[in-house]
């Protein structure tokens, strides 16, 4: 962007840098919006999972209780499967919503690591792009 800038004639310095800044910004915000773009999908499996496992608990043992309803004296084998299916509902959620809040953590921590040293990056090519620019204006271009 300086090159083309100072092809075109437009030499003023604090120019070249804002310019130069507003490009670096531009592309910053572009590959963060990228990598963060799977964090919602994460955010959402983390959080719905459970409530999922939850319902299918909840499902579970009303079929127990339904069972145990319908006769006069109740057995393990009667309420076991509806308990069985209580606990698998339970797991299934777990198992969906572990993994995805840890997975989500992850890359939450590290887009937030990258952010901080893109900006660091940034400020350090701003200065250099400074510094280019006006050493040239004061030689003349």
């Amino acid at each position: 962007e300086f090159h083309r800038q100072a092809a075109r004639g437009k030499t003023d310095p604090e120019r070249l840098v804002e310019v130069g800044r507003r490009e670096m910004r531009l592309a910053q915000m572009n590959e963060l919006e990228r990598l963060e773009s799977g964090l919602p999908w994460l955010a959402t499996i983390g959080s719905v999972s459970p409530y999922v496992g939850l319902f299918g608990t909840v499902w579970g043992i009303m079929n127990s209780f339904r069972a145990l309803g319908n006769v006069e004296s109740a057995t393990i084998s009667l309420v076991a499967p509806g308990i069985a299916e209580a606990l698998i509902a339970t797991a299934m959620g777990l198992f969906a919503a572990i993994p995805a809040v840890i997975a989500y953590n992850r890359f939450a921590y590290r887009v937030g690591n990258l952010e901080i040293r893109y900006q660091a990056y940034r400020e350090e090519c701003v200065t250099l792009l400074s510094e280019h620019a006006h050493s040239d204006f004061e030689l003349g271009g």
